[in-house]
């Protein structure tokens, strides 16, 4: 699928269900979508003041969940390009305890619109699949991001032990659309999602794509190998790049 006729098609479908994405959210990941952010965030050991770029936010649980973690003195910013979520995202953020270190921007993550080295994390949850190019998009996330910083994605992968690759594809393919249907009243929007991890990289490959970039990386299978884990961390080029990193720890 072309770059720009995928991008247009993602955009429909997240404006088509912006309304239910939460709901739906918990209902397709038998609520377990929690628990595993909360684990990546553990192992990203985010400190109070530092500042972090969620990429994809859409309804902008991610960038919620890292204020908490940055807490008044850091800064948290949004980027997603289809408006519809953002709005939902918005009045979440208005809500919650540290709105005013967040900040939603209407954007796009081939191209995202800060300077080099500006970050200490870049996150992506469960949008990774859905962007026109993967290594552009993994690339420009590593370029905001400062040496010693982490770029971390947080996204569906394709479980490893067959029996339970059966019935994890057979749920994806035949009952998650019915879901839908009922949900939002259009199937359509959720055949997209076992599209669009047919062609997705499994973990290994992502890891191997996360390095080719030039990110050292960790990864983390969870729920059977359903849910995947990366984090990728910029290396630290030269002394005065290491000096700041010890300093910022």
């Amino acid at each position: 699928m072309e770059h720009k006729n995928k991008e247009k098609m993602v955009h429909s479908v997240f404006s088509t269900i912006a309304h239910r994405y939460d709901i739906m959210n918990s209902v397709l990941s038998f609520n377990r979508h929690k628990a595993w952010r909360k684990f990546t965030m553990e192992k990203m050991d985010i400190k109070p003041g530092e500042r972090a770029i969620d990429i994809c936010t859409g309804t902008a649980d991610w960038a919620i969940s890292l204020s908490e973690a940055v807490g008044e003195t850091g800064t948290v910013v949004g980027l997603d390009f289809c408006e519809s979520m953002l709005e939902v995202g918005q009045e979440k953020v208005s809500k919650s305890n540290n709105s005013k270190c967040i900040k939603l921007i209407h954007g796009n993550a081939m191209e995202i619109p800060y300077d080099d080295n500006t970050f200490d994390y870049a996150t992506i949850g469960f949008a990774l699949r859905n962007v026109p190019d993967i290594k552009q998009v993994v690339s420009e996330m590593m370029r905001v991001v400062k040496p010693g910083g982490k770029v971390v994605s947080l996204e569906l992968s394709k479980p490893t032990w067959p029996p339970f690759r059966f019935l994890y594809y057979l749920y994806f393919n035949q009952i998650l659309p019915i879901i839908g249907k009922l949900a939002v009243g259009k199937a359509e929007p959720y055949k997209w999602l076992p599209e669009s991890l047919k062609n997705f990289p499994n973990h290994i490959e992502l890891k191997e794509l996360f390095e080719k970039v030039g990110l050292k990386t960790e990864v983390y299978q969870l729920t059977g190998g359903i849910v995947a884990v990366h984090i990728g961390n910029k290396p630290v080029n030269n002394q005065k790049d290491e000096e700041n990193h010890v300093q910022k720890n």
